[in-house]
């Protein structure tokens, strides 16, 4: 995706130093492009902890690079065996960061099981950033693919439209920065925008951190689609007076039974899009589904963050990014960062193989080998 006209993703290797792991600091978004350099375990623990980068791919493809860097780190003169177990443990380490995103679990498990093939620490560290590198790819091309899948929706929606625009709505960031390019639920956007199909995207605030306002508006601007930003309570008004065509957002982790957990908010659109017959996809490559997870309400491991993404904001002063209060001093402040919207209210899965039916037998159908 381009980023003032310049073709651009969220992590890479540093050109001058393949040592070192670039990522856009999107805390500074949408006022400040930031690009931060990860030298370490430690630097990519506290940039996936602290959200320097979210988003379920990136934070899989994040980790997959932590475990490189951790590689690199290791002490000289380990032991195969000793070099294993300091790998299992930065593997651990990166895990604990999110609870929510199986995608973290994915990167480190991929990057490990490449890893303890090696009995080389040297050749480790090659075989680590090979993986990394292939998950990358892999998580592009599976976004790509989300997009055509979903453009087959919007195509249809288009055609009883009558050249009017295609009215979508969006809740948080499930756009290329949340991935690495394309992204999820904004893949089909991109392609129906790139295809020349008339769309607008209502883009959810999406409090407390604001990732909708801050960061979907902002790629979805430096692209050149048309969007609106609203507040998060505002997605019922504009369904029941039919202003949303469509409802597309991403996943932090699906289970096999088609159930979505997605960022805090995302439950209240669902209901909202059953109640005015509004479609309701969610998109998501097969790295976002738990296959061991049957009933996410009861299962998916719910995020709490700090009560401080809560009762400050922030915001540009001038040209200074500064956080001011918005509660009473000492107000107590719960953060849940993620809700589980039930697979009877989604309409489709879309991933990298198609659009399934929100059911283990849409998803098993389109990804046979998991069952």
């Amino acid at each position: 995706m381009n980023v003032q006209g310049v073709p651009t993703r969220t992590i890479w290797l540093k050109k001058k130093d393949p040592r070192v792991v670039q990522i856009i600091d999107q805390r500074a978004l949408p006022h400040r492009f930031v690009v931060e350099d990860l030298k370490t375990l430690g630097d990519c623990c506290r940039a996936i902890k602290d959200m320097h980068l979210r988003g379920a791919p990136l934070i899989g493809v994040a980790a997959a690079y932590g475990m490189y860097l951790a590689a690199l780190d290791s002490p000289k003169g380990l032991a195969p065996a000793a070099w294993r177990a300091w790998m299992r443990k930065a593997g651990a380490r990166l895990t604990e960061t999110r609870p929510t995103a199986v995608n973290l679990r994915i990167g480190v498990e991929r990057v490990l099981a490449e890893i303890l093939k090696i009995g080389s620490p040297s050749h480790g560290i090659e075989a680590a950033c090979a993986a990394a590198r292939s998950l990358e790819a892999e998580e592009i091309e599976n976004c790509r693919r989300i997009g055509e899948h979903g453009l087959t929706v919007i195509e249809k929606i288009h055609r009883g439209k009558k050249g009017r625009p295609v009215q979508i709505l969006t809740h948080c960031n499930a756009g290329w920065l949340a991935c690495v390019d394309w992204g999820t639920a904004t893949a089909p956007m991109y392609a129906a925008f790139n295809k020349k199909i008339p769309v607008h995207v209502w883009v959810d605030e999406t409090r407390p951190r604001n990732q909708g306002a801050s960061l979907t508006a902002w790629e979805l601007g430096q692209h050149g689609v048309p969007y609106t930003v609203i507040v998060d309570n505002a997605g019922g008004h504009l369904m029941q007076h039919g202003l949303v065509d469509l409802v597309i957002v991403g996943s932090d982790r699906t289970t096999a039974s088609g159930d979505v957990a997605n960022k805090i908010g995302t439950y209240l659109k669902a209901l909202a899009a059953k109640d005015n017959g509004v479609p309701f996809y969610a998109a998501l490559p097969s790295t976002t589904i738990d296959w061991d997870m049957d009933d996410g309400v009861r299962e998916i491991p719910i995020e709490e963050r700090e009560s401080e993404e809560v009762t400050q904001i922030q915001g540009l002063d001038g040209g200074v990014i500064r956080k001011v209060l918005l509660t009473p001093k000492g107000a107590r402040a719960a953060n849940y960062g993620f809700d589980v919207t039930p697979r009877r209210l989604v309409t489709g899965i879309i991933t990298e193989r198609g659009i399934a039916r929100a059911s283990r037998a849409g998803l098993r159908k389109l990804f046979p080998k998991k069952q």
